[in-house]
């Protein structure tokens, strides 16, 4: 008979990963709404909350390998969405930057898909969502680091 404490963590294990596809898969298919893959629309959302940043910061704050960055700034960029220029304070850093286009598709969609997500959300109390938030964030914290 296997541990206890082995059968737990699998469990949850398979909770979170059903939950986390679940979800996924929705929010995909409300951003391809509008015309847009996932990462697509993660990049212009951080320029659109953020404002203009690196594409090694882009790559960091979405999880993504800074090929992929590149990838889908030239798949924004051909869209007119947004821009890359050389840093005035290191030549060898690109900045991305939201066009006004860019900008003024985000101030139409964002609303809308935070409201998506909110009701996606709704048969969690906010008491409940905050305590998942939480308990979620401590164990994202409690892996880095472990092998």
């Amino acid at each position: 008979m296997e541990d206890p404490e082995v059968q737990r963590a699998l469990r949850l294990w398979i909770v979170l990963a059903r939950s986390y596809l679940t979800f996924s898969r929705a929010v995909s298919g409300n951003i391809s709404e509008f015309g847009l893959t996932t990462a697509q629309f993660g990049v212009l959302e951080a320029l659109h909350h953020l404002g203009p940043l690196s594409l090694g910061e882009l790559a960091e704050k979405l999880l993504v390998t800074g090929g992929n960055i590149t990838y889908v700034m030239d798949r924004l960029e051909d869209q007119g969405l947004v821009v890359r220029e050389r840093s005035d304070r290191d030549r060898r850093v690109i900045l991305a930057h939201l066009t006004h286009e860019g900008s003024t598709l985000m101030d139409r969609v964002f609303p809308e898909h935070a409201d998506f997500i909110r009701r996606r959300l709704t048969h969690l109390e906010p008491a409940e969502q905050d305590e998942l938030r939480r308990l979620l964030k401590k164990l994202g914290k409690g892996m880095v680091g472990r092998g």
